[in-house]
């Protein structure tokens, strides 16, 4: 959990601020995942942040979603040019992703349980 919250922090991913009256905070919660090697052994524990996002409303808090994951017919379609191709293949495992997509909406989210508030000023 220290590491996916330093990896947070240090990619900017949010900026502490208090809560305007007009706005409500959606939720986060952690997501835990146990990452095995391929003999079935423990590789390392895996801490995700998530935030509750359903509990927004379309068209008050958000506009559009997206999902950014590549389908199964996509990824099926690159196997097979790889075996036609007779390319080599890696597989990779990234410890974290950020999108820097630019958001038009203001999102107020709570702090996650364990963290202490210091606001800028």
């Amino acid at each position: 959990m220290h590491e996916e919250i330093f990896a947070l922090e240090e990619n900017d991913t949010w900026v502490l601020t208090a809560l305007p009256h007009h706005k409500t905070a959606i939720g986060c919660r952690w997501v835990y995942k146990i990452k095995h090697r391929a003999d079935g052994s423990i590789e390392r524990y895996k801490a995700r942040l998530v935030a509750k996002g359903y509990t927004q409303m379309e068209g008050l808090d958000f506009i559009d979603t997206y999902s950014p994951v590549a389908k199964l017919t996509t990824v099926r379609l690159i196997l097979a040019l790889a075996t036609m191709n007779n390319w080599h293949l890696k597989q990779l495992d990234v410890n974290n992703t950020f999108l820097h997509g630019i958001l038009h909406e203001e999102v107020y989210m709570q702090l996650p349980s364990g963290i202490t508030p210091s606001l800028p000023g």
